[in-house]
């Protein structure tokens, strides 16, 4: 979809140079909450990797297209849903998928950390074992693997078994929160405002882990930020009472808007 790279202030960011499919497509997805229309006719697609962030005032649809994706609407009653996703070519509502099989596929950042009462080591390692993603013998050494790769490893390795994650500074444990998604080897993560509820200086470690991470993950990212979503993604799409207005590589979303409503939210006017 995006080749090359480009400077975008302290940051490069380095485009996909292949022509692979994308890992997951929407197509004219709508949903309704009882009679309430929550998205209207929402098309898009999610490279193989790279970071795709949402970006609307309160209340437009992103997160309800965010929980879309892992079908986290399928125990909420009264809700309809049209149109068509699929994950490798394949329609996410078929009636052979397993739901709970298909969610291991995504990983999962809430806003705020909500970390296990668990040690820390226990909560990285109680995905794995429930998921069977690794045999007994491996999983120290894929917790260890799973906090390094969350930035957390040197912070946290001398009291594993002796911390609690809630006992953890507020951006220890996002991060914790992060390497616990990490945990079942999801090729997707979804994270929901995930510097939402964190200082400045945690929000800088997160965004750093975020880029390392979307070399080889396909990363959906919803912020109210626009800073943010300019400095770390590669595309941008803004939704905007249930629609997806528009959508496209981050710096023409921002320099170029082709949508009047796009253009009047990232200059402030709509919010």
């Amino acid at each position: 979809m995006f080749d090359g790279t480009y400077q975008d202030g302290d940051t490069i960011r380095h485009r996909r140079t292949d022509n692979r499919p994308p890992v997951m497509t929407a197509d004219k997805v709508n949903l309704w909450y009882g009679e309430k229309q929550a998205l209207i006719d929402v098309s898009l697609e999610i490279p193989e990797t790279g970071i795709l962030a949402f970006i609307g005032p309160s209340g437009c649809g992103k997160t309800t297209m965010l929980k879309c994706l892992n079908r986290m609407h399928d125990e909420i009653r009264d809700v309809k849903i049209t149109g068509n996703m699929q994950f490798d070519g394949k329609d996410i509502m078929d009636e052979d998928i397993d739901p709970p099989e298909f969610r291991k596929q995504f990983g999962w950042v809430a806003q705020r950390p909500n970390p296990f009462a668990m040690t820390v080591w226990e909560n990285v390692a109680y995905g794995p074992r429930i998921h069977s993603v690794c045999d007994q013998g491996e999983l120290e050494e894929h917790v260890q693997n799973c906090l390094e790769r969350a930035f957390l490893w040197d912070e946290v390795k001398d009291r594993l078994h002796k911390t609690y994650g809630v006992d953890l500074s507020v951006g220890q444990q996002q991060r914790l929160c992060i390497a616990r998604a990490l945990s079942t080897r999801p090729r997707v993560l979804l994270m929901d405002e995930p510097t939402g509820s964190i200082d400045p200086v945690a929000t800088q470690q997160i965004e750093e882990l975020i880029l390392e991470l979307a070399k080889d993950h396909a990363i959906v990212i919803i912020t109210h930020s626009m800073m943010q979503a300019r400095r770390i993604s590669d595309e941008v799409g803004y939704f905007h009472l249930g629609e997806l207005v528009e959508i496209g590589p981050t710096q023409t979303i921002f320099d170029n808007p082709q949508d009047p409503r796009t253009k009047a939210f990232i200059h402030g006017a709509v919010g």
